[in-house]
């Protein structure tokens, strides 16, 4: 199996180096208003229906020098000539210029062929090379623009958060060897995963965050999966059993339990398919490669590492091991759980108000996406941006593009003056800085506006513009004519508008199928409710950490980061993400719970040592978990930064005040009653074989508390039978 792995990784590999693509943002958009018009310019404007690429030029000593000016020309017509480039605008005319009040600044247009996924790298280089001769010459250039999409590759960050886990996990485990085996499990998933990805993409087109994203949620989840099974795999070594005997065990319980929360998490991040956005629904896909290469390693390669080790798993130690659960010991894990369900009301109501506190700015939530404004400091594009807003104002980093075709068979002349009145009406509109002449095309029929706003591209503002020159400036000025608001920022709030009214009815659905995966795992229908009113819970304190720390700046200069709108489709991708990785925590938990359940008909009992059998663990996963997703705090990308941070912190909140506050307040109010299910629902779910709890104790623990004794009902003559729980008397 190992062996089968390497060639796996390897072959991936050179698949990836020979046919593997590149990753690109993909910002079609159908059914929207910027989609209709740039449907328009690729009719009529053909020259105009690609995306374009700003040159800012700015020299101390003046752009209109005849130096300066004979370079940037020069320069200009170079790129004309350029592969894939449709016109060059230069600064200085024909038509409107661009240069700066003060003569120090410029900027140059060069428009492509093609949208931004589709322009190749080599073509936007060569353009910029076309400039070089103007940096000779002293002036420094800096680009901008939707064609320039570097890949968020590796920044260094995923090795601070491997060190940081290999230290969580000596912690946890106190062996070396022990350690060692997650993170090689890991890793080989992570290489196979992402060498898979670059050779989906060379197939369909994945966003430029898709590598980076994916790697955060495969790094996580593969040493999370992998820490469970080896956890339980000791534990039955400790207990007695050899290796051969152990591993399937492990296997069937805390294998059978990553399995179902690893589907979980695919199948949520499959369902934003659903919401019809190719751009977001192949960061889903670009996720979903890596977790289930984690899946498929931890039911192959593991067992395979597991087996090499032996009974040599737990040497090289670094502190001593302990195992208290199946010893008779009462741990402080088993303790605290006692305290919670003495006094359940207090704790459930107390953690309840500290999550709903949490959420609270959840209700300010603006979506949008970020401009240049927010790219890293050192960045081309954050450069190119700040020139440009000092200079000409925020509203020309991102202007609106306004298309309006007028009703055929009118004199040129009308149209002319229609035109005209047009631009007029744009320019009272409140928001605007500036409208550029009218453009009509060749048949005279249609004309294109520049429309400058005042605030940036992720301002409110020029979203509220936006909204007003669709629903009442345009109607108005043009009520015969077909008019549309286009431009990269016009696509941008679409799109955030377009998430925000899928948002609702996607979380319905996620809740809804997980609800149906856990009610035929635990054979509940009240377990599966409160796993699901508990998770919402969580995701959505974490929402309001992330929109307080993000969108209103709350300490993100300590992360970092600039304050402006969360990325329009961070709330759904987090959200499937989130929601999949707590039932993960869920999943094995109250697997464990079930088992003690199964054996004993015992629920307070059960909960106690079901929470004292996995706090540890889950404390330790969450601990890797939490450590490798803030390392990509690291990462100079705003979005990477919003991603990793939002996911450490549900992470973190729910396997706290989560699994280990309002999971045994809950369960000792529900008591037996949480292991309901109505006998006619009953006899139509599947019944899944391989529950821990069908698996004959070890020889030597056949005596412990809780585990059946040779007298009592085994837990699959329990499971077949199900009696609806009562209360104990």
């Amino acid at each position: 199996m190992i062996a089968v792995w390497l060639l796996a990784v390897i072959g991936a590999a050179l698949g990836a180096r020979t046919a593997g693509g590149s990753f690109t943002n993909d910002l079609t958009l159908e059914d929207t208003d910027s989609q209709a018009a740039y449907d328009t310019l690729r009719e009529r404007y053909p020259d105009l229906s690609g995306d374009g690429m700003q040159v800012v030029i700015h020299s101390d000593s003046g752009m209109t020098t005849a130096t300066m000016k004979a370079a940037v020309t020069d320069a200009v017509t170079v790129a004309r000539d350029t592969q894939d480039v449709a016109v060059v605008q230069s600064p200085y005319g024909p038509g409107p210029t661009m240069v700066s009040e003060d003569g120090r600044t410029a900027v140059a247009t060069v428009q492509f062929t093609e949208r931004a996924k589709d322009v190749p790298e080599a073509s936007v280089e060569a353009a910029q090379e076309a400039f070089d001769p103007v940096r000779d010459a002293g002036a420094q250039v800096e680009y901008g623009g939707a064609v320039l999409q570097g890949e968020h590759g590796p920044s260094g960050s995923e090795a601070i958060g491997l060190a940081a886990a290999v230290l969580v996990l000596l912690v946890a485990f106190g062996s070396v060897l022990a350690m060692v085996v997650p993170l090689l499990t890991a890793l080989f998933a992570l290489a196979l995963g992402m060498s898979l990805l670059t050779v989906v993409a060379s197939l369909t087109t994945i966003g430029t965050s898709g590598p980076v994203v994916a790697t955060m949620i495969g790094l996580g989840v593969g040493i999370d999966y992998a820490l469970l099974v080896v956890t339980r795999h000791r534990e039955g070594m400790h207990a007695g059993r050899t290796p051969e005997e152990s591993i399937p065990l492990a296997l069937a319980t805390a294998g059978r339990s990553v399995l179902v929360a690893g589907a979980t998490v695919v199948v949520a991040i499959l369902s934003l398919y659903l919401i019809g956005i190719p751009f977001v629904s192949a960061l889903g896909l670009a996720s979903t490669i890596t977790v289930s290469a984690t899946l498929i390693a931890a039911v192959t390669l593991l067992p395979a590492v597991l087996a090499v080790f032996g009974t040599n798993l737990d040497r090289f130690r670094v502190r001593k091991l302990r195992f208290d659960h199946g010893t008779g010991r009462t741990g402080g894990w088993h303790r605290w759980t006692g305290h919670v369900q003495r006094h359940p009301w207090p704790y459930l109501l107390v953690s309840t108000v500290v999550l709903i506190a949490m959420a609270l700015p959840l209700f300010s939530l603006r979506l949008g996406t970020a401009d240049d404004g927010s790219a890293p400091e050192d960045s081309t594009e954050r450069q190119a941006y700040e020139l440009v807003a000092r200079d000409f104002g925020r509203g020309w980093t991102g202007p609106l593009v306004v298309t309006a075709r007028f009703a055929g068979g009118q004199p040129a002349a009308e149209v002319q003056q229609q035109a005209a009145e047009v631009r007029t009406e744009l320019e009272k509109a409140e928001g605007v800085q500036e409208v550029r002449p009218p453009r009509l095309d060749e048949t005279g029929t249609t004309a294109i506006y520049t429309v400058v706003p005042e605030g940036s591209p992720d301002d409110e503002s020029t979203e509220r513009l936006v909204h007003h020159l669709r629903d009442d400036v345009l109607p108005g000025a043009t009520p015969d004519a077909e008019t549309h608001v286009g431009g990269s920022t016009a696509t941008a709030i679409d799109l955030a508008d377009r998430l925000g009214s899928q948002m609702a009815w996607f979380m319905t659905f996620v809740v809804g199928l997980s609800f149906l995966l856990l009610t035929i795992e635990f054979r509940s229908v009240v377990v599966p409710l409160k796993a699901a009113a508990m998770n919402l819970l969580s995701v959505g304190a974490a929402y309001g950490v992330v929109v307080a720390v993000f969108q209103w700046g709350w300490g993100a200069g300590l992360l970092g980061a600039e304050a402006g709108p969360v990325e329009s489709f961070a709330p759904v991708m987090l959200f499937a993400v989130l929601f999949g990785l707590s039932m993960d925590y869920e999943v094995f938990l109250l697997s464990r719970v079930r088992e003690e359940y199964l054996r004993s008909g015992d629920a307070g009992a059960s909960v106690r040592s079901g929470i004292a059998a996995t706090a540890r663990i889950i404390t330790a996963a969450a601990s890797v978990m939490v450590v490798v997703f803030g390392s990509f705090q690291l990462n100079d990308e705003r979005t990477v930064n919003l991603f990793g941070f939002g996911l450490a912190v549900a992470i973190a909140i729910d396997a706290t005040l989560v699994r280990l506050v309002l999971v045994p307040a809950v369960m000792a109010l529900l008591e037996e009653r949480a292991w309901w299910m109505p006998r006619p629902l009953r006899r139509f779910l599947p019944h899944l074989p391989g529950h821990a709890a069908d698996v004959a104790p070890p020889p030597s623990s056949s005596s412990r508390a809780g585990d059946a004794g040779p007298g009592s009902p085994t837990a699959a003559d329990r499971e077949r039978s199900e009696p609806a729980p009562g209360p104990r008397h």
